[in-house]
């Protein structure tokens, strides 16, 4: 019996589902039908308007299918092919050129006549100044007065036999990342009227004949070593003594009393992907007998969320990778040394996030590792309480540039990362002479 009243409900039911409408009540129904699909239609239209007429609408459009196949093969656990990602970081980069050039457009023509004089000068007007990507993930504007571009993986690279000089108290908000390396020349003063720039007078550098700062390159030298980094290699605000790769070279020369030569392959921006671009460039021409790659906390995303445990490693280990299994196959001792995060030096370390999961995602020993930061530390300590002796406490860290509140070594700062590394070279180089390998 239950049986059969369940039928008949469930019949009464579409029974009465149905039932006739009435006329008008159906050309309701179907005007607002009409009137929503219109409604999508020309929606779709618009947005599909937008994304073939902007830059920006062609960017999200093309980069559309990407993130769906990437968000497909994390759900079935499939890696992301090389070229896949390749493609996708060259999409990103050029829109940000892009939305980097409009941006300083508008900027330029917003700026007094002085500043406007100072860029010219300098080589960051629009339509000259160098808009290239760096710093992992960020668009870059540089001078192109003292850089041009680089096509074969380092982007941009500087000028050889170039004199330049940094620039510090401008404050042009662009929304693009503005370097004043300027050059060094009889025209700066008049550059410089009526603007608040104020030149750092110890921070004059020089390029030599290979586009590099430094000394010319000796490939013939009886010790060599190559060093890959960033602007911390570079030496910012320090002068061509005062490189941390020259006092690393002076450093091993007083040590084994032979000519050294070390190549500064340093420069502002640069992230592991353009430092191995750059050890494809000169090792074949400089032959090292060491390596140095120096990395830094936005090497791995932004600087300061890297150290909170936000990094992003996958890209960055890619090609670190690469580099050391260069130098495993043509035999060559490899050193990775993170540069130290002066705010992780005077409060909690959190080394397990920076620099400790470098040494989680790379397949380097530990012998291939250093970490100055306690040597920074020993270093600090030492030189305030000199200081307090004498009633001279130094300003901040004096192993950074704190008084002009630049995050980069000081004189005495590149001096002690020269020490520390230069002696894990020493035993290094040491230990491979006993052992009858590859060395001096």
């Amino acid at each position: 019996m239950r049986g059969f009243s369940n039928r008949f409900f469930r019949f009464s039911r579409r029974s009465i589902e149905r039932q006739a409408v009435f006329a008008f009540v159906t050309r309701k129904q179907w005007r607002e039908s009409w009137f929503k699909r219109s409604i999508l239609v020309a929606t779709l239209a618009a947005i599909a308007s937008i994304l073939g007429l902007t830059s920006k609408g062609r960017y999200v459009a093309a980069a559309i299918p990407s993130e769906a196949r990437t968000v497909a093969r994390g759900i079935l656990s499939l890696p992301t092919p090389r070229e896949e990602i390749e493609a996708s970081w060259k999409r990103f980069r050029e829109q940000g050129i892009a939305d980097s050039r409009r941006a300083h457009e508008i900027m330029f023509a917003e700026i007094s006549p002085e500043y406007q004089r100072l860029l010219r000068y300098s080589g960051l007007e629009p339509g000259k100044g160098l808009l290239r990507w760096g710093n992992y993930d960020r668009t870059l504007l540089l001078p192109a007065t003292i850089f041009e571009p680089d096509d074969t993986g380092r982007s941009y690279r500087f000028k050889p036999k170039t004199h330049s000089i940094w620039l510090r108290n401008l404050t042009l908000k662009s929304g693009v990342l503005m370097f004043f390396q300027v050059p060094d020349g009889p025209g700066l003063a008049e550059a410089l009227h009526g603007t608040t720039g104020i030149p750092v007078e110890t921070s004059r550098q020089t390029t030599n004949s290979w586009g590099l700062r430094g000394p010319e390159p000796e490939p013939k030298a009886p010790l060599r070593v190559l060093v890959l980094g960033d602007s911390y290699m570079q030496g910012m605000f320090v002068d061509d003594e005062h490189a941390p790769p020259e006092c690393l070279r002076r450093y091993l020369e007083a040590h084994y009393h032979v000519k050294t030569s070390v190549l500064n392959t340093g420069c502002l921006g640069y992230s592991p992907e353009q430092y191995h671009a750059s050890l494809l460039e000169f090792a074949d021409r400089f032959h090292p007998q060491f390596i140095v790659e120096s990395v830094c906390s936005n090497d791995f995303g932004d600087g300061f969320e890297v150290v909170q445990g936000k990094g992003e490693w996958d890209e960055a280990k890619y090609w670190m990778d690469l580099t050391a299994e260069y130098c495993r196959t043509h035999q060559i001792p490899l050193l990775v040394v993170p540069v130290p995060f002066e705010p992780s030096m005077f409060g909690r370390r959190k080394a397990g996030f920076y620099p400790g999961q470098i040494t989680n995602v790379l397949d380097i020993s530990s012998i291939s590792f250093l970490d100055p930061c306690d040597d920074f530390i020993n270093a600090h300590l030492e030189l305030v309480t000199a200081g307090e002796k004498i009633g001279k406490r130094p300003y901040g860290c004096p192993l950074f540039n704190d008084p002009i509140n630049d995050g980069h070594f000081s004189p005495v700062g590149a001096e002690v990362w020269a020490e520390s590394v230069g002696k894990r070279i020493v035993l290094m180089l040491d230990r491979d002479q006993a052992f009858g390998r590859k060395g001096l």
